[in-house]
């Protein structure tokens, strides 16, 4: 009878130290990521104090721009602080064309207002970062039975529709992801643009674009309303989706 309760007892004990565990212990637990904090942190807390940041941010922002092959990491510690850009990564390569994706194998990375809703310290493409696409425009707007799905920010330099940087890069950007998850963000936004709207060589080539795409042109619209209110404030607007899938800023 001893046993049983000193047995019982020891689950207990290990069920609340499970609960006590953060996210970030228990991303800890995985060799990958162990490594990554192992090789990058300090790197990372000297970058911060030289641009005049606190680190570890407590929220952060990722936005991605297809054509220009960048991802930018912004970056804040209250609520109510604007966003302030920490650091622009370059995406290694890039599959399918300028236009969101619209169905499964099209190879397309999709375009649009998504977030981080995956951690995967076991990769195939050594770490990843999931996003939430299809999200709800995209499952208006895209093929019923099968829009894909799957679409990461990962390590590695292959893609088939997702955003590879590779794996020295993703290091940095898991560690800033769970850190940030950890501090409690439970939503970490990732915009993903076909340009950066703000390169006049970029907007010529996306306006080449819209002369055989007017679908995509009105929709490019609806993402650079979104894309020039983040620059002029440096803060998040608010984005919705009317019954059309169309985003409403």
């Amino acid at each position: 009878m001893k046993q049983v309760v000193l047995a019982a007892m020891m689950l207990l004990g290990f069920g609340k130290l499970q609960a006590q565990q953060s996210f970030l212990d228990n991303q800890k637990m995985f060799p990958k990521v162990v490594y990554a904090y192992r090789d990058k942190e300090e790197q990372l807390k000297k970058e911060f104090e030289k641009k005049g940041l606190v680190y570890p941010a407590k929220y952060i922002f990722l936005r991605s721009f297809k054509l220009d092959s960048e991802l930018e990491i912004w970056v804040k510690n209250n609520a109510a602080d604007t966003f302030r850009l920490f650091k622009s990564y370059r995406v290694c390569t890039l599959s399918g064309k300028m236009g969101p994706k619209r169905k499964e194998g099209d190879m397309q990375v999709p375009e649009g207002f998504y977030y981080i809703n995956d951690f995967n310290p076991n990769s195939n493409y050594h770490l990843s970062l999931g996003i939430n696409y299809p999200n709800i425009s995209d499952k208006v707007l895209s093929d019923p039975k099968k829009p894909g799905k799957e679409i990461y920010i990962h390590g590695s330099c292959l893609t088939i529709g997702c955003i590879p940087l590779t794996d020295e890069f993703i290091d940095e950007v898991y560690i800033l992801a769970v850190n940030a998850k950890n501090a409690g963000q439970d939503f970490i936004p990732v915009h993903v643009f076909p340009i950066k709207f703000g390169n006049m060589r970029s907007m010529d080539y996306l306006g080449s674009v819209t002369l055989t795409d007017s679908t995509s042109q009105r929709f490019w619209v609806d993402l650079k309303g979104a894309y020039d209110y983040f620059e002029r404030h440096h803060r998040l607007p608010v984005v919705m989706v009317d019954s059309k899938g169309k985003y409403i800023m």
